[in-house]
């Protein structure tokens, strides 16, 4: 399958597992851990093609944990950002082969560490309630330019909702709802982009296996923390993240 050595195979399994873990237990990063990782050892279209079955099944998973009405009003509630998520994933798909990995990493890395820092540093970021829509907008429009280029959506989105002060609660089910629009838009764009190949295919499908075993681990260490933790470690996890983005961005 995608002419890879079996030890790659085992790599890329036990990274998706891990990745899977940390979505399990903080709702996001999946997408992120798995090109971060997979970029060490794997071509660029390569990778984002392993990712995107797996991103697809567990952000299924994610999405319906809490039930169909809660998912449903969710998505209405943030139809702009979803919107511009779906647009705009289309908009970039085409430009996964050709733009700079490093200036796309760099793009990334560097305002979702400085964002990071800042919240955990005690001084949070708030929108005034009169620009929220308009965040909205922006926030998706970035995640879809990004997401169409390398699968990484969530990003933009986790800035506006711990902007905004999400609960808990809220903001697994917006990034379900969210991540599992992006994720169908993806696999649909690279379909026809040939990213996601019946070279490449096969792989993605077997990724989705440790990627929902390691969501289901994940799951449990979710429910056992508190609100403060939750954002704590959402927001670690965004600085280990963005660095890691920046250190290839400047070692490519």
């Amino acid at each position: 399958m995608s002419g890879l050595e079996p030890h790659l195979i085992w790599l890329a399994i036990a990274v998706t597992f891990f990745a899977g873990f940390v979505k399990g237990a903080v709702g996001f990063a999946m997408p992120m851990v798995m090109m971060s990782a997979f970029g060490s050892f794997l071509p660029a279209d390569v990778a984002l093609a392993l990712l995107i079955m797996p991103t697809l099944v567990t952000n299924l998973v994610q999405s319906a944990r809490h039930g169909l009405g809660p998912a449903i009003q969710t998505t209405r509630r943030y139809r702009w950002h979803i919107g511009m998520v779906v647009v705009f994933t289309f908009v970039s798909a085409p430009f996964a082969r050709v733009l700079p990995q490093p200036a796309m990493y760099l793009a990334l890395g560097l305002p979702i560490t400085a964002f990071a820092l800042w919240q955990l540093s005690g001084r949070p970021l708030s929108l005034p309630i009169h620009h929220q829509r308009r965040a909205e907008i922006v926030s998706g429009i970035v995640g879809g330019l990004y997401g169409g280029i390398s699968g990484i959506w969530g990003p933009p989105l986790i800035v506006y909702l711990l902007s905004t002060g999400a609960a808990k609660a809220e903001q697994i089910r917006v990034q379900g709802a969210v991540f599992l629009t992006g994720a169908v838009m993806l696999s649909v764009a690279h379909l026809l982009t040939g990213v996601l190949n019946p070279q490449t295919l096969p792989l993605s499908l077997l990724m989705t296996l440790p990627g929902v075993l390691g969501m289901l681990f994940g799951f449990a260490l979710h429910d056992r923390m508190d609100v403060a933790q939750f954002r704590r470690w959402t927001l670690v996890l965004l600085v280990l993240t963005g660095a890691n983005l920046v250190r290839r961005a400047l070692t490519m």
